[in-house]
């Protein structure tokens, strides 16, 4: 665990340098990049920046929502123009009928929560399946920005509080713990969706004629 956080932490150290002469436009352009299938460390990008300017914790966390969903649309306009095959190519059959589905069903949410997840989530098969289900560009952009907004927000409480170092155990955590995530993500979607229907049924019988 030790070595792990070493080699993390002078890794971090080495994108600031690279990053630091860009300002607030780095994490932007890191961000956007990530989004468009280049594989970016980006919390700890974020992290860093946080953690190197506590004063503009915020800016960063919208620099860096922002750019993700703009990045994003690079996946849009591959999925869009002819996407299903490549899908296909990268999940099993199975999943591509959960994925289609999904977006059938409930197209923001099936994009959101995804975005909320750090790495291992495959979330650019999910940014695929939401163009080849032809989701509005609008709704595909704000999906992808609210969502990378709670993820991004809770790091940047994780730094604020516990310190950069927080990041990498961040990482290791989901790393080697990703299906408790999973899990409880699961769990908290399904208690939500269930207490929103019991919420409608009680509204519905107020508005019954007696």
């Amino acid at each position: 665990m030790n070595a792990i956080k070493h080699i993390l932490t002078r890794y971090t150290a080495f994108l600031w340098a690279i990053l630091k002469p860009l300002g607030v436009w780095g994490v932007f352009a890191v961000a956007a990049l990530d989004g468009a299938a280049v594989g970016l460390p980006m919390d700890v990008v974020v992290g860093g920046y946080v953690s190197q300017n506590h004063g503009r914790w915020l800016l960063y966390v919208v620099m860096a929502a922002t750019g993700s969903a703009l990045g994003s649309l690079v996946i849009y306009a591959i999925g869009y123009v002819g996407g299903e095959e490549l899908l296909r190519k990268r999940v099993s059959p199975a999943r591509f009928a959960k994925l289609h589905n999904a977006f059938e069903k409930h197209p923001f949410w099936s994009l959101m929560f995804p975005a909320m997840l750090p790495p291992p989530m495959p979330f650019k098969a999910f940014a695929l399946g939401a163009a080849v289900a032809e989701m509005s560009i609008s709704h595909f952009v704000l999906a992808i920005f609210l969502g990378r907004m709670v993820r991004f927000l809770a790091l940047a409480v994780v730094v604020l509080y516990f310190g950069q170092d927080a990041v990498h155990v961040v990482r290791i955590f989901f790393s080697h713990h990703f299906h408790w995530v999973l899990v409880f993500v699961a769990v908290a979607i399904l208690t939500w969706f269930f207490a929103r229907r019991k919420a409608k049924r009680r509204s519905t019988k107020l508005l019954e004629p007696s």
